[in-house]
C-alpha cells in the first residue's frame, strides 16, 4: 500500500482500487478507527471512479503515534488535508462512511475551498450535534418484525438500550445493520471482531472533538453539492435523523435507499453506485 506521513510523523496508509484517469474519490472509513478493508469496493464503485480509501492512523495498516489523542476526530481532520496535498489534488471528492461523515463535515468547515463533492454515507450525527435516541432506533427496528431473527435482536437491543447490555446482546443486534442478513452479511460482521482500534474508538469522539455550533454554521453557507444516503433499515443511522443532516447544507440531496442498512453497498451494489455515480457525475 502507498503511504504519506501526517504532519506529526504517523506514517498513514491508503488503498488505491480502480484504473481511472481522472479524479479520484477519496474514502474515509467509519467505525470510528476501522480497518477499512470492511469498505471492500463499495459495490463495485472503482469500475466509474478511481479510489483512494484511506486508513485511519492506528487503523488498518496506517502507524500507530506517538500522541493517542491524534485519534480525536477534529485532529484527524490534518491528516485528511495532508492526503489531499500528498495526491496533488487542488479540490477532491469526498466520501466518507458512518462516523467518518464527522471526520468529513469537520474538514468541510476548516477546508471549505478544498471539497468538491461531498457524499455522506449512513452519516454520524455527533459533529452537528444530532443525537439518535432509542425511539428513532425503534422506529426503524419495527420494519423488521417479520424476520425470523427479529425476536431475540430486538430482546438484545432493549438490554443495549437500558444499560444492561451482555456481550452476546452485541452480536444478536448485529442483523439490524443490513438489509439481509444472509452468509454475506454474516462475514462481514464476523470480520468486524480483528477490524477495529477500541482504544483509539474511545478518544475520536472524546472531549473537544465536536463543536456542534461553529460546524452548522460552517455546513450552512458551504456551496459545496452533498450527498446524504441513508438505509432504510439502518438501525445505527436512522433515515429521519439523517434527513436533520441533510437540510443543513444548502445544496443537499437526501436519498433513502429501499432495503437496505447501514452498509447499502453490501444490501443492492447496482443502486448504491448508480445513485453515487448520478451524483458524483
Amino acid at each position: 500500500m502507498p503511504t504519506l506521513m501526517a504532519p506529526d510523523g504517523t506514517e498513514l496508509a491508503y488503498r488505491v482500487l480502480g484504473e481511472h484517469t481522472g479524479a479520484p474519490l477519496v474514502c474515509l472509513p467509519g467505525g470510528p478507527m476501522r480497518d477499512s478493508v470492511y469498505l471492500g469496493d463499495l459495490g463495485g464503485l472503482p469500475a466509474h471512479r478511481r479510489l483512494i480509501v484511506a486508513d485511519q492512523r492506528g487503523a488498518g495498516l496506517s502507524a500507530t503515534p506517538q500522541d493517542p489523542a491524534s485519534y480525536r476526530c477534529d485532529r484527524l481532520v490534518g491528516d485528511v488535508e495532508a492526503l489531499r496535498g500528498h495526491l496533488g489534488l487542488d479540490r477532491m471528492d469526498l466520501l466518507a462512511h458512518s462516523a467518518a461523515a464527522n471526520l468529513a463535515v469537520r474538514y468541510a468547515e476548516q477546508y471549505p475551498h478544498r471539497v468538491g463533492r461531498l457524499v455522506l454515507v449512513t452519516p454520524g450525527t455527533d459533529a452537528v450535534g444530532v443525537d439518535v435516541n432509542g425511539d428513532d432506533r425503534r422506529e426503524v427496528a419495527r420494519l423488521r418484525t417479520d424476520e425470523p431473527w427479529y425476536a431475540a435482536a430486538s430482546a438484545a437491543f432493549d438490554a443495549i438500550d437500558a444499560g444492561e447490555a451482555a456481550a452476546d446482546d452485541w452480536v444478536a443486534v448485529a442483523p439490524f445493520l443490513y438489509g439481509r442478513w444472509d452468509g454475506t452479511a454474516r462475514a462481514h460482521r464476523a470480520a468486524e471482531e480483528v477490524q477495529w482500534n477500541a482504544a483509539a474508538a474511545e478518544v475520536f469522539g472524546s472531549q473537544g472533538a465536536f463543536d456542534p455550533d461553529a460546524t452548522r454554521a460552517a455546513l450552512a453557507a458551504l456551496d459545496t453539492p452533498v450527498l446524504v444516503l441513508a438505509g432504510e433499515f439502518d438501525l445505527a443511522s436512522p433515515p429521519q435523523v439523517t434527513a436533520r443532516l441533510a437540510a443543513m447544507f444548502p445544496r443537499a440531496e437526501f436519498v433513502v435507499q429501499p432495503g437496505a442498512g447501514h452498509y447499502p453497498w453490501l444490501d443492492d451494489a447496482d443502486r448504491f453506485v448508480s445513485t453515487t455515480v448520478r451524483f458524483l457525475n
